[in-house]
């Protein structure tokens, strides 16, 4: 099996919606500082998600019966850049628009579409994602968190780790184990659950990081009763759902716009302050950045065709990753070394706070070694 990258042709004329979008984000984030802009999809802002939720930019290629706007992939993929692009804070809304949406209106109950993907669209119902646990990690087909079946629903017991704001959403898509295996690890028997994270029972526990900041957090299921109308399609075919989920999560132009605040600011500088081989290192990421953003629309083209693409949304992640890290390492050296040191208090507390957290860039959304395995797989390589 190779890659597939096909080339992009807009299929509709997306300018006005573009134009749309700046207009909101001159007023709503372009005063904002630097070093939050770059925070952008980790960034929480309840009243903006609130914003876009009016104006139809969250769930917009869903169906219009359930608070979509039945728009296409491009349309949405638009809006996306150009909020990343501006460093808008996202967090909020972030997952539940990205994949959590897609996934109940795919797998989940008449009743659960109804109850719950109106409310994402408006931008006031936010989902985290339950995948990894202590002693697991990106191996998910080794976690230990169990469902037992009981009258009415599912006990839940066990715990998650690394959940991206756990404390801040009311909802999660769990992975759990419904069947019981007797190996360590297995990719049978696993289902995913809506949990609502105010049931009894749950326990959330931030994680704070070297800046400071507690973007992640552990959570911790005690018995916890979830009904069985929050059961996404058929028990034991959550590995198959969220191979499909992590698609989604993999291949958008989050995965090379982290760092898009800081190369803004340093072809600032370089207007004011030419540096010949500052210049050269900014072709060269122009180049990557015009290669990554083709690769990540040609699979979401493929994704609106209901296709997995699996192989090309590993490595859109696997590059990305290392684009956006490289764009923070590689200044901060240029910013000591040269007469770039000069551009000011602009930079600097963003580049402090992109050095200090582009290692997990490479983390989130699978690591380098799990996605590697991946794309040797499917390439049949091992």
């Amino acid at each position: 099996m190779n890659a597939q990258f096909e080339p992009i042709r807009a299929a509709g004329d997306t300018s006005t919606l573009r134009a749309d979008v700046r207009a909101f984000l001159a007023e709503k984030v372009a005063e904002l500082p630097p070093e939050v802009r770059a925070q952008s999809w980790s960034g929480w802002d309840d009243a903006l998600s609130a914003d876009m939720g009016e104006r139809g930019w969250i769930g917009m290629t869903w169906p219009t019966a359930f608070g979509g706007q039945a728009a296409s992939q491009l349309e949405r993929y638009t809006v996306v850049e150009e909020m990343l692009a501006a460093g808008a804070p996202v967090a909020a809304h972030w997952i539940a628009d990205r994949q959590s949406g897609a996934l109940i209106l795919k797998f989940g109950s008449d009743d659960l579409k109804r109850e719950l993907v109106p409310q994402i669209a408006a931008g006031k119902l936010f989902f985290c994602i339950g995948m990894s646990e202590p002693n697991s990690g990106s191996d998910l087909a080794s976690l230990r968190t169990r469902a037992e079946k009981v009258d009415g629903g599912w006990s839940v017991s066990g715990s998650k780790v690394w959940t991206t704001f756990a404390d801040k959403s009311q909802f999660m898509i769990a992975l759990v184990r419904t069947t019981h295996q007797d190996t360590r690890s297995s990719r049978e028997g696993l289902s995913q659950l809506v949990v609502d994270l105010s049931s009894e029972g749950v326990t959330i526990r931030p994680i704070e990081d070297q800046t400071g900041a507690a973007h992640f957090c552990e959570v911790f299921f005690d018995s916890v009763f979830v009904p069985d109308g929050m059961l996404l399609g058929e028990e034991g075919q959550g590995w198959a759902q969220v191979t499909a989920e992590l698609a989604l999560e993999r291949s958008g132009p989050e995965r090379f716009l982290s760092s898009h605040v800081l190369l803004e600011l340093a072809c600032e500088t370089l207007n004011e302050q030419p540096d010949d081989a500052m210049l050269a290192l900014l072709g060269e990421w122009a180049a990557e950045l015009w290669v990554l953003r083709q690769m990540s629309l040609s699979v979401a083209s493929r994704l609106e065709r209901g296709e997995a693409p699996m192989l090309e949304a590993a490595i859109v992640k696997d590059l990305g990753a290392r684009y956006e890290q490289s764009i923070a390492r590689d200044l901060s050296g240029a910013f000591r070394a040269s007469s770039f040191r000069d551009a000011g208090a602009g930079i600097e507390p963003v580049l402090s706070y992109l050095v200090a957290n582009s290692p997990c860039f490479s983390l989130r959304g699978g690591t380098r070694e799990i996605l590697r395995g991946i794309i040797a797989r499917e390439l049949g390589l091992r």
